[in-house]
């Protein structure tokens, strides 16, 4: 294994406004806490070396109703401008002998503990790919690992493009992972999404 590979942090992006949901959707109520709640209980299990959250919208009201233990909060007051401001503070953040950051999203509840641990596995074993794109029959999901030499370039994109704007680019360093688990494609951006989430089976609503 690279050594340098070895350290990854993951940067949960929950600093959006959600406008379509019509409400605070980081707060929505899921398995006992909140949608971002979940996913900052996944992550903190995970075999991440440390876990970044970036906030901005109600970020007060969100702070005080989510568990943040085990986490780093950093601020985006910018993130109206789009996405990429959220992607600038959380690689900020990282440690500096981390090799890489996992971009996971503050409304995608179904990405468990064991999906990040297997990409993690996958990206230590991976040589020299700089992003890894998870896919679901043949749909790109969420999380996407990015490595530390492409956190400059990342640094300087705009608007709400996120790490996607990179894939052309490096095109010939893309590590893809395989996964049978639609969850890494479920986020929740609508009243529909959130019904359709709540009113999954137990069983179909994680796996560990």
């Amino acid at each position: 294994m690279n050594p340098a590979r070895k350290r990854l942090a993951g940067i949960i992006l929950a600093a959006g406004k959600g406008s379509r949901m019509g409400r605070t959707k980081q707060l929505l109520p899921y398995r006992g806490t909140t949608l971002l709640g979940t996913v900052i209980e996944e992550a903190t299990s995970s075999a991440l070396s440390d876990v970044v959250v970036v906030l901005g919208f109600d970020a007060l009201k969100i702070k005080e109703q989510v568990d943040m233990s085990g986490t780093r909060v950093v601020m985006n007051p910018r993130f109206e401008d789009g996405q990429a401001t959220s992607l600038c503070a959380g690689l900020a953040a990282v440690a500096p002998d981390c090799g890489g950051a996992v971009f996971l999203l503050g409304d995608q509840p179904q990405v468990t503990r064991s999906v990040i641990n297997r990409l993690i596995d996958a990206w230590q074993r991976g040589g020299d790919a700089l992003i890894q794109i998870p896919f679901y029959q043949k749909k790109r999901g969420n999380p996407v690992i990015v490595g530390r030499a492409l956190f400059k370039p990342m640094s300087q994109l705009t608007g709400d493009t996120g790490a996607r704007a990179l894939f052309s680019r490096y095109e010939n360093r893309i590590q893809k992972i395989h996964l049978d688990d639609p969850g890494i494609l479920l986020d929740v951006d609508t009243p529909e999404d959130y019904d359709r989430l709540i009113s999954m089976p137990p069983s179909k609503r994680r796996s560990r």
